[in-house]
């Protein structure tokens, strides 16, 4: 089976290196890689074992699964142009650009395409992706097993509903932002209190990977497990405290709406 990528970028790059050098799932030498500026493809595909091509349309022309990891606003301009070219070669199409649903992508695909719509993050990089992952009435189970195995390469993939692909965007893709603002805010406040930063921030995501851990596997809501660490009277029920009163919560709650109208405005949604 022969894999094909239209675009080089950070998360087409760490896709291609979980499947190859960060696995060994698969043989670079049948994945396809093109982009805008053929440098960067021929870099990655050098890294990878992977070959490199000229354009969009040999990629697509030897591909079985061709994944789009293009920006959201190229899409109307790459696509269109491989459309006799899918329809002659049949592949399974997969999207990673945000925002774009299945409905706007086959409208740039011949009729009855199979399309999956995937969202990755940046912890693709190191194998720990959170993908969400949405497909069409065209895609088979068997097509299905193919692009969970793909993106397991790079993490999880979990199966959404696309009317709720905004908000999976905003839990999956936004959020670690949001996670790594925290950690560092948490270490600089730790700088401030005496300790070196590295040590700070070490401390910061080690605590912040233990408690994700502890909400996955002990099955305990975050809130029963807030309360298991405020004593009566004691230290820690003082800082939620104030992280209440200052709005932690509300702002938390606003910055996720604020992404979920984005992504709603890059959909074409009101």
């Amino acid at each position: 089976m022969k894999f094909g990528f239209i675009g080089a970028g950070n998360m087409a790059g760490a896709i291609i290196k979980g499947m190859t050098i960060g696995t060994n799932s698969y043989d670079g030498k049948d994945i396809y890689i093109t982009s805008k500026t053929v440098t960067s493809a021929e870099k990655l595909a050098a890294e990878c074992g992977a070959v490199a091509v000229q354009t969009a349309a040999e990629v697509a022309a030897e591909s079985d699964v061709l994944v789009l990891a293009v920006k959201p606003h190229v899409l109307a301009s790459v696509v269109p142009g491989l459309k006799e070219t899918i329809a002659a070669k049949k592949p399974l199409v997969v999207s990673i650009a945000a925002g774009k649903t299945l409905d706007y992508l086959a409208s740039l695909l011949p009729a009855d395409t199979p399309i999956a719509r995937v969202m990755p993050n940046i912890n693709a990089k190191i194998g720990a992706s959170t993908n969400g992952m949405c497909v069409n009435e065209y895609v088979t189970e068997e097509q299905k097993e193919i692009v969970k195995a793909m993106f397991e390469t790079i993490g999880t993939v979990i199966e959404v509903d696309e009317n709720q692909f905004g908000i999976f965007t905003v839990l999956a893709g936004s959020a670690p932002a949001f996670a790594y603002l925290y950690m560092d805010a948490l270490a600089r406040a730790a700088v401030k209190a005496g300790m070196p930063k590295k040590q700070a921030l070490e401390i910061a995501a080690a605590t912040v990977e233990g408690s994700a851990k502890m909400v996955l596997e002990s099955g305990e809501h975050p809130m029963v497990l807030v309360d298991q660490v405020c004593s009566p009277g004691g230290t820690t029920i003082e800082g939620i405290a104030t992280l209440q009163a200052n709005g932690f919560e509300a702002t938390l709650t606003k910055a996720f709406d604020a992404v979920l109208a984005k992504d709603n405005m890059i959909a074409g949604k009101k």
